[in-house]
């Protein structure tokens, strides 16, 4: 029996070294004779290792090579920071900042020298947004608040925690171009409808807009306002792009489209090609819904604020949007263009104060509202853009790292190792929807208590008090200058 089994080892191991051998040589012969790579060609075999360290080589700078706050899009210092935030384990450190305070850019916040007593704190107002312009004018409590990230780009359990963490936490969700789904609406937050240029949820048979669609959307009580976008952050001057991988059938009913094929926006709305026809749209939307109306876009330059100010100055300011929602060309959640996402539209580091410059001097800053975006997930970045002139900050990528997300840049491929951009069932089954939307609601709360925090210390009583002389920007010769000498005030024109 033992002679048996001997053999029998030996024969196994034999045909283990000849099936190896074989696949050896198919592999040698080929890579040899293959005519794509020409690394294979010239090194068979051996030069699959290229590509495998290739592929792994973002995930090795990550975790071993790259210092904490060297990474991009999002260093792991930020990251960490949005975690503890998230996990309620406070932004406390020791043995001193690792924030190098000489880079060119880094943010300085005045401190008073009396600072606000914890007794003399005010609570931060709401900002009330359509007020005297719609039917329903809209209440928006929370300084942060989620940015438009689409059921479709995201995954179900993600909208649903959304969802309930924004409803526990008391701020907004936009809904992104995706449409409307029972999700949003499922943990009883406020919703802000964004209409894309493909009119997901909103469109008839002939995928133009439908006023019957806008009144059903209307009829929500959660629904509080609409948002026409222009451009988002990621791709300024291109529509939304969803892989066919990723339309369900739900998705497919909800957005108004087929399955099986990638799904287009057109890079504009095809109604609008000018200003006065914008504002149409705007006053159109806002007539059908009773409800407030704003315009999402990203800032190329100087030339769009300058028509809309003159249009609405011509018009009446009956016709102006309720809100702008300025987003940087840093900002984008999901799949983009390389070409567009790196080297199209303005920082939202010059855009926003550009924007509130704008308004201020055709006299429109409080008739339209501003909603900034774009890398805004830091207490000190939001400080700032209330402290520039916005008056609420919108994040998608802050909230997806409250849910989970470890940057692992696969957000256009269904493979989101955290279950955030996948519609694959067994990797959506790690994002417990319950625990994930208490993590949405702290980082909200912890958010806003710390930007509150920096206001105080800057002798404010309440975080809509910033202003910027609050605040300074380190120059590249590692001196610091005050916010209001880089953007001084203008002066409001009559």
């Amino acid at each position: 029996m033992a002679d048996l089994m001997g053999i029998f080892h030996v024969s196994l191991g034999v045909i283990l070294v000849l099936v190896t051998g074989l696949l050896l040589v198919f592999w040698y012969l080929r890579d040899i004779t293959q005519k794509r790579h020409a690394v294979l060609r010239n090194f068979p075999i051996i030069g699959h290792l290229r590509f495998f360290f290739e592929n792994l080589g973002e995930y090795f700078r990550q975790y071993f090579f790259l210092g904490d706050r060297e990474e991009m899009p999002f260093n792991r210092a930020t990251r960490g920071w949005v975690y503890r935030l998230a996990k309620n384990e406070g932004g406390m450190l020791g043995f001193g900042s690792t924030y190098d305070t000489t880079q060119p850019g880094a943010l300085l916040f005045v401190n008073a020298a009396f600072p606000v007593l914890e007794g003399e704190h005010e609570p931060t107002p709401p900002v009330m947004i359509g007020e005297g312009w719609c039917r329903q004018p809209f209440a928006a409590r929370s300084l942060i608040n989620i940015s438009g990230m689409s059921f479709g780009a995201i995954s179900k359990p993600a909208v649903r925690a959304l969802s309930h963490g924004a409803g526990k936490a008391g701020c907004y969700m936009d809904t992104g171009e995706g449409g409307l789904s029972p999700y949003h609406l499922e943990g009883g937050c406020d919703v802000v409808f964004q209409i894309g240029t493909a009119k997901y949820g909103v469109r008839d048979g002939h995928g133009r807009l439908s006023d019957e669609r806008l009144r059903e959307l209307a009829a929500h009580d959660n629904v509080r306002a609409f948002e026409i976008k222009l451009s988002q952050g990621a791709k300024p001057g291109k529509g939304g792009v969803l892989p066919a991988a990723k339309i369900t059938e739900e998705i497919a009913q909800i957005r108004g489209i087929p399955q099986g094929k990638d799904s287009l926006s057109p890079n504009r709305h095809p109604e609008t090609g000018n200003m006065d026809e914008l504002l149409d749209m705007v006053v159109h939307v806002r007539e059908v819904t009773g409800k407030p109306v704003g315009i999402k876009t990203a800032i190329g330059g100087w030339q769009f604020m300058h028509e809309l100010a003159e249009a609405v100055k011509r018009r009446g300011l009956a016709s102006a949007p309720d809100f702008l929602a300025i987003d940087g060309g840093e900002g984008g959640s999901g799949a983009a263009p390389q070409a567009l996402a790196d080297h199209m539209a303005l920082s939202i580091n010059e855009a926003l104060p550009r924007v509130v410059d704008a308004l201020i001097e055709n006299g429109l800053r409080e008739r339209i509202k501003v909603i900034a975006s774009g890398k805004l997930v830091t207490p000190a970045k939001v400080a700032w853009a209330l402290a520039c002139g916005a008056d609420l900050i919108n994040s998608a990528r802050g909230y997806m790292f409250a849910l989970g997300c470890i940057q692992a840049l696969r957000c256009h491929q269904n493979t989101c190792p955290t279950g955030i951009t996948t519609h694959d069932p067994k990797l959506q089954r790690g994002l417990v929807v319950e625990d994930k939307a208490e993590r949405v609601a702290s980082y909200t709360k912890n958010l806003n208590k710390e930007v509150e925090m920096i206001a105080h210390a800057c002798g404010v009583r309440h975080a809509r008090l910033l202003r910027r002389e609050h605040v300074r920007i380190v120059q590249p010769n590692g001196q610091s200058m005050a916010l209001n000498m880089l953007y001084p005030y203008p002066t409001t024109s009559h």
